[in-house]
Formats: C-alpha cells, sequence, structure tokens
C-alpha cells in the first residue's frame, strides 16, 4: 500500500513513518512536508536511501503538486500543520494559511483523486479548557481558545464537512499532549531536557498549575496506524494516555531524572489565554478499536530524557536557531 504523509518532517509524522516502515514491510510512504522552521530532514536519517520512502518537498497549498502525487495513493495521513500556541499568539497568519487553506487543498485533491481513506491529525485543544472535573468526549462541542486551536478546529470542520457532504472518507484524530524523541526543543519537556543539559533554567508559566494528559509519542503513533486501518469512516477518535499531571509535577521529574533541584525552575509571566486544563475520554478507541496507551508518564520520561541526553547532535542545532531569534514567546520566557 502507498500513503502519502503530509508534515512527516515534524515530531508527530516523522515518528510515524519510522512505525509504518518497521510495522508493514510491504508499506511504501510519499513524505511531502514544506520543511517550515519545525519541519527537520534530520528527523528522518536513519530511514534516508529506504527504496519504500520517498519525500518531496513542498506545501500542502500547492494543488498541482497534490494531484500529482495523489497518482496511485490509497491513504493520506495528514500530519501538516503549524502548532506551537505561542507562535500563533504572536502571528495567527501561517497558521491560517497551512492549518484551513492547506487542509482544504490536501481534501479537494484527495476527494479528486478518490482516496481510499483520510486521516486528519488533530489536537485536543479543540475542545477549549476544563475545570477540576470531566474529560473531553468525541461529541464534546468545540470552543478553541487560541488562534492555534482555532486553526485546528476550522480544519476538523472542513474535514467533517467534507464527510457529510460528499461522502468523503475522512477520520479524524485527536490526541492529548504528545511528548518524546524528535520533539522541537520549543515545548515544555523538550525545551526543559535541553535547558538542564546547559545548566539553563527551566522556564514554567504562571504557578505550573496547568494540567495536561501526557501521551508518549510511539503510543499515539500506534493508535493513528489502527485508526489508519480499523476505524470507521465519519468518525472522529480521542487518543489520550491516562496520564494526567499538573506542569509543576512533570516538571520535577524531569529534574529528578536529571539530578537538578527546584533552584533550576523559573516562573515567567503565563501567556494569554493559556487554557487550564486537558483530559481525554479515550474509552471509544479503547473498546472499538482495542487500543490503550502502553508507556506510562515515569516511563516515557525517562525515554525521552535518555533520548536527549544520546542525540544532542540533533537538537543542538535547533537551539541555537531558537536562540538566534529575536521576537516572540518562546525567546521571552
Amino acid at each position: 500500500m502507498k500513503i502519502l504523509i503530509t508534515g512527516g518532517c515534524g515530531f508527530i509524522g516523522s515518528n510515524f513513518i519510522r512505525h509504518i516502515l518497521r510495522t508493514y514491510p510491504d508499506y511504501r510512504i510519499v513524505n511531502l512536508d514544506a520543511l517550515t522552521y519545525a519541519g527537520n530532514p534530520e528527523n528522518l536519517k536513519d530511514v534516508q536511501g529506504n527504496p519504500r520512502y520517498a519525500f518531496v518537498r513542498g506545501k500542502i497549498e500547492d494543488s498541482a503538486l497534490l494531484r500529482d502525487l495523489m497518482q496511485g495513493v490509497a491513504c493520506v495521513v495528514h500530519f501538516a500543520a503549524e502548532s506551537h500556541v505561542d507562535r500563533s499568539i504572536v502571528d495567527a497568519q501561517p497558521f491560517l494559511m497551512t492549518n484551513v487553506l492547506g487542509t482544504h487543498s490536501l481534501l479537494e485533491a484527495a476527494r479528486n483523486a478518490s482516496i481510499g481513506k483520510f486521516v486528519h491529525i488533530s489536537t485536543d485543544e479543540v475542545y477549549g479548557a476544563l475545570g477540576e472535573e470531566g474529560k473531553f468526549t468525541e461529541k464534546t462541542p468545540l470552543m478553541p481558545n487560541s488562534p492555534y486551536a482555532a486553526s485546528k478546529a476550522s480544519g476538523d470542520l472542513l474535514v467533517r464537512a467534507y464527510h457529510e457532504t460528499f461522502g468523503f472518507p475522512a477520520i479524524i484524530v485527536r490526541p492529548s499532549n504528545n511528548y518524546g524523541p524528535y520533539q522541537y526543543p520549543e515545548k515544555l519537556i523538550s525545551l526543559m531536557i535541553t535547558n538542564l543539559v546547559d545548566n539553563k533554567p527551566v522556564p514554567v508559566y504562571g504557578e505550573g498549575k496547568n494540567v495536561r494528559d501526557w501521551l508518549f509519542v510511539e503510543d499515539n503513533c500506534r493508535a493513528i496506524d489502527i485508526i489508519l486501518h480499523k476505524g470507521k469512516v465519519g468518525e472522529a477518535y480521542n487518543v489520550g494516555g491516562n496520564s494526567e499531571r499538573r506542569n509543576s509535577e512533570i516538571v520535577k521529574k524531569v529534574l529528578a531524572l536529571m539530578g537538578k533541584d527546584e533552584t533550576s525552575i523559573t516562573f515567567v509571566k503565563d501567556r494569554p489565554g493559556h487554557d487550564y486544563r486537558y483530559a481525554l475520554d479515550a474509552t471509544k478507541i479503547e473498546r472499538q478499536l482495542g487500543w490503550s496507551p502502553s508507556v506510562d508518564v515515569e516511563a516515557g520520561l525517562k525515554k525521552t530524557v535518555d533520548w536527549y541526553r544520546n542525540n544532542e547532535w540533533w537538537w543542538r542545532p535547533l537551539k541555537e536557531r531558537l536562540s538566534s531569534e529575536s521576537s516572540g514567546f518562546w525567546t521571552k520566557r
């Protein structure tokens, strides 16, 4: 089977490509990526030269390119997105271009090519924020609170509309907060580990009380694999890690793993519209498709810390690029 993957040089996309090539010896992958700041060819250095893998540099807004790439494709897995909330607060336009207009171009090309299945990777952030109790289900109304989340919710609604209007074979996947190898070092866990390696402080928003459901990236890749092969067209699936933790608790666990104490923490001004809590009810995928997370947050954090410690060659050039940027919340934390 031939799969077109968009955004495959990003964090989750590159892990998914590696998972598919390892799991299905007869599958072929075409990876379309624009290589914006977080799209890194080094994420897939170990699969370059694999005869079952092909990379194409280009934008999902390029309709002519998409038309050519759809030839012979059985399925599309759509990871391509601008994904950092802080950057969307500084400038929302790239998020609208990729996450909304780009998704529309991809839907049109896939529909015209009559592909067999379209898996759209979304986020739990489309649901908005929770209080102290309850969890998001697939029936929870979308109430995004950041420009990033709004752009992803818009993409979700386009995908849903294409299914309802055209009978388009689409499925939506909404994972919780992913972490693990190859995550760009601007997100909480990857930023924290790489800062601590250099004995730099760890910035934590507000008082660190925000709650997230943490999902190891390899568990998410397994879930997307199962949804691709067994998921029901027209449905959405939450993929949760069953690992709700306050940000401050995650920080303390990483500090302990790296032999540091809480003097490494620097609390910084909270970002605008910072959602208090996310938590996903993943009962649907667990009962219908038989998936559940296999890596708890303690084991996942250890795996992640070990990977970053052993792969400075990968993240250090990215940190240097981040430090050279002169604007944005990520350089002011």
